[in-house]
């Protein structure tokens, strides 16, 4: 009888110590949201990807991690610095992470990122239809051409090469808009072209050939050329035809404008930064099954200097795996 009695008082005892730990554990969960960009890009798409993975594999850190949709590159280094830093993690265009990092341009200070993983090329492609009369760069003069969401930082990247090609911001009426809506405006004659990038494939291309008959708008090869000596972001890309089947007959000759780079803040904690890089890495090939643009998470490509510092906590998992090159 005294031995049931004590069970008896020490069942709720026990239980009541589970829920106890439970919620502590509950308590202890760590969000992490990581900066994308609109949607129809593979900013969006790859980052997404990147989140749903982490997050899968994530369980005995206890974290919860989700994409963010952003304005872009811009943003994500705005939302990655400020005080109030609302994403630990963000995509970026390293073209731009370059001038932001150093106070250049239209940066008025130097802001504290590092890199955590060099991504997939941002391939350029200037769009119209095969009906047009744009057969070149030059001929984007006069015309409505959609260069990217308002605040995302094209402008960096975009401004030389159209300058190398003889074409300023002030030759053409610029739009402001995302991709998807960069394929609508298209469509219905709003604009007579749009610069859409990103990892091959593109969203926003795929959709917008799926519904419209549309032709990417030759790169002068002199010109990707200068680019290529005058900045180090640019490098030149060949498409193969097959990564657009119903656009391209043939290889298509254009260039990475910028690689897409994860980053974070310097203030972020080297554990934190550690674990997450460990994690993508470890689980690179569930993020290919999500988007092509997976298939950069390499021991040669992620260490790839893009002109801003890689940060301690990555570093750290680098050399742990004998990929880091001093």
């Amino acid at each position: 009888m005294k031995r049931i009695i004590k069970y008896t008082i020490l069942i709720p005892v026990i239980f009541a110590m589970l829920i106890y730990i439970g919620c502590d554990n509950t308590s202890k969960k760590k969000f992490i949201s990581i900066g994308t960009a609109p949607i129809g890009g593979a900013f969006n798409a790859v980052g997404g990807a990147i989140a749903n993975v982490v997050n899968r594999n994530s369980t005995e850190m206890n974290w919860e991690v989700t994409a963010e949709e952003t304005k872009g590159t811009q943003e994500n280094i705005r939302l990655l610095v400020k005080d109030e830093r609302r994403i630990e993690f963000a995509m970026a265009n390293a073209a731009i992470s370059y001038f932001a990092v150093r106070g250049e341009g239209a940066w008025e200070t130097k802001h504290p990122i590092r890199s955590v993983m060099t991504l997939a090329p941002n391939v350029a492609l200037f769009v119209t239809k095969k009906s047009s009369e744009i057969k070149s760069i030059p001929d984007l003069k006069g015309k409505r051409v959609v260069v990217g969401p308002a605040g995302a930082g094209f402008e960096y990247f975009l401004r030389p090469v159209l300058e190398e090609h003889g074409v300023t911001y002030d030759d053409f009426t610029p739009l402001n808009d995302n991709y998807s809506a960069a394929v609508n405006l298209l469509a219905d004659g709003a604009a007579a072209a749009a610069f859409i990038g990103g990892a091959v494939p593109t969203p926003a291309v795929k959709q917008a050939s799926a519904s419209q008959d549309i032709m990417f708008i030759p790169f002068d090869k002199t010109a990707i050329d200068t680019l290529v000596k005058k900045y180090p972001f640019f490098s030149s890309m060949t498409i193969p035809a097959t990564a657009y089947e119903k656009v391209l007959s043939e290889p298509f000759e254009t260039m990475n404008v910028g690689s897409m780079h994860l980053i974070t803040a310097e203030s972020v904690d080297e554990e934190t930064v550690y674990e997450f890089t460990k994690n993508l890495y470890n689980n690179r090939s569930e993020v290919v099954k999500a988007h092509k643009a997976g298939n950069a998470i390499n021991p040669k490509n992620v260490i790839k200097d893009t002109g801003t510092p890689f940060h301690p906590g990555a570093i750290r998992f680098y050399k742990e795996i004998g990929i880091w090159k001093e």
